[in-house]
């Protein structure tokens, strides 16, 4: 691979499209489950397929499933999620300019 990060992607029975996402270049040999790889692929599937809905699910070794949806330009993903970090991040407002 000669790009930082990128999926593999194929046809499959039972759900529309399978998909694994190898990110090597950054230190992630594979993402187990990408949402944001899906944002990219659910177009493109859907393209090829049709449809407005689709199923894809990612074969990693933990894996899982993530439906495709549309409304508008915009790609809703659904499925299942874990929080592993909860955090609030605060932004310090500085004056850039000053009045003459």
């Amino acid at each position: 691979m000669t790009s930082r990060a990128g999926p593999a992607t194929a046809e499959a029975t039972g759900v529309d499209f399978v998909s694994r996402f190898f990110a090597p270049a950054v230190g992630v040999a594979e993402d187990p489950v990408t949402g944001s790889a899906h944002c990219a692929l659910g177009p493109w599937w859907a393209e090829r397929l049709g449809g407005n809905e689709l199923m894809g699910m990612q074969v990693s070794e933990r894996g899982g499933i993530v439906g495709v949806g549309f409304k508008g330009d915009r790609v809703r993903l659904r499925g299942e999620a874990t929080t592993i970090l909860a955090a609030t991040l605060t932004a310090a407002v500085r004056e850039t300019f000053k009045q003459a």
